[in-house]
C-alpha cells in the first residue's frame, strides 16, 4: 500500500442481520461480499457472535473460499472460536470482547485484565498462520499490552469519538491520534473503527499511522437507498480524500 493510502474493510454482518430476520436465504451475505469488493474494498470483515445473531458458521466457510481480497473474521477469545478459525484460517482474525446482552459490540477488549489468555489465543493463531487483531480502547496501557500478548495489530475502537459531540469529539479523536502513534511507535498494524460513518470518518482517516478502517452498519444503511457498491465508493472516496498528502 502506498504511504498515502488507506485501506477500507467492509463489515457485512447487518446483511445477515437482515436475512436472519426472516429466516431465509436473502439478502446474502456473499453476494454483498463481492459487490463490496469489486467496488473497491479492500477486505471483508465479518463478526462470527456466539449467539450467530447474524453471521453464521456456514457464511464463514462460503466466504473463506470466494473472497478476492481479505478476510478479517472477528470473534471472542473463547476455546470454540479458536478451533473454528484455526480450522478456517482466515487471513487475519480481530479478537473482540463479547456480551450476549449487547446491541453491538460496546468497547475495547481489556488486554490488561486477561492477558495470558490473549497472549495464548495470538500465539494458536499466529502459529495457523493467521494474522491477529486486537480490538482495543485508545488507552496506552492497552496498547502495550496488546504488545506483551504477541498481536500484529490493534483495532483503535473509535465509538466514543463517533458518539460524542463538540469539545467531546475534541478531545476523543486526539486520544485516537495519541493511541494510534503510540501503537506504531510499538511495531503494530494500526486499525480503527466502530461507529464511523460519512459524516465523521474524514478525521480517523486522516491519522497518518492509521491504515485501515473497518466500517458496517453506516455502509449497509446506506446501501437501502444507494446501493452498495455506489456507498463503498463514496467512502473509500471520503476516506482517501482525508489522508496527507
Amino acid at each position: 500500500m502506498n504511504p498515502g493510502s488507506i485501506a477500507l474493510g467492509v463489515n457485512i454482518d447487518h446483511v445477515a442481520t437482515l436475512r436472519q430476520a426472516r429466516g431465509g436465504h436473502s439478502p446474502d451475505p456473499l453476494l454483498a461480499a463481492l459487490l463490496a469488493e469489486q467496488a473497491g474494498a479492500d477486505g471483508i470483515t465479518l463478526h462470527l457472535r456466539e449467539d450467530r445473531r447474524h453471521i453464521q458458521d456456514r457464511d464463514v466457510q462460503v466466504l473463506r473460499g470466494a473472497l478476492q481480497t481479505r478476510m478479517n473474521l472477528e470473534m471472542a477469545a473463547t476455546t470454540a472460536m479458536l478451533e473454528l478459525a484455526v480450522g478456517v484460517r482466515p487471513d487475519a482474525v480481530c479478537l473482540v470482547p463479547e456480551r450476549r446482552a449487547e446491541l453491538t459490540t460496546e468497547g475495547g477488549l481489556d488486554v490488561l485484565a486477561q492477558e495470558a489468555t490473549i497472549a495464548e489465543a495470538c500465539q494458536r493463531l499466529t502459529g495457523a498462520g493467521v494474522r491477529v487483531a486486537l480490538f482495543i480502547d485508545p488507552e496506552p496501557a492497552q496498547v502495550e499490552a496488546a504488545v506483551r500478548a504477541g498481536a500484529a495489530a490493534v483495532e483503535l475502537h473509535t465509538g466514543a469519538y463517533a458518539g460524542a459531540r463538540g469539545a467531546g469529539q475534541a478531545a476523543a479523536l486526539a486520544r485516537l491520534v495519541a493511541a494510534a502513534r503510540h501503537a506504531a511507535g510499538c511495531g503494530l498494524i494500526v486499525h480503527a473503527g466502530h461507529g464511523l460513518d460519512f459524516h465523521n470518518v474524514q478525521p480517523v482517516a486522516a491519522i497518518p499511522a492509521v491504515v485501515e478502517l473497518n466500517i458496517g452498519h453506516a455502509l449497509i444503511a446506506r446501501a437501502i437507498f444507494s446501493g452498495l457498491p455506489a456507498a463503498v465508493v463514496e467512502m473509500k472516496r471520503l476516506m482517501q480524500a482525508a489522508r496527507p498528502a
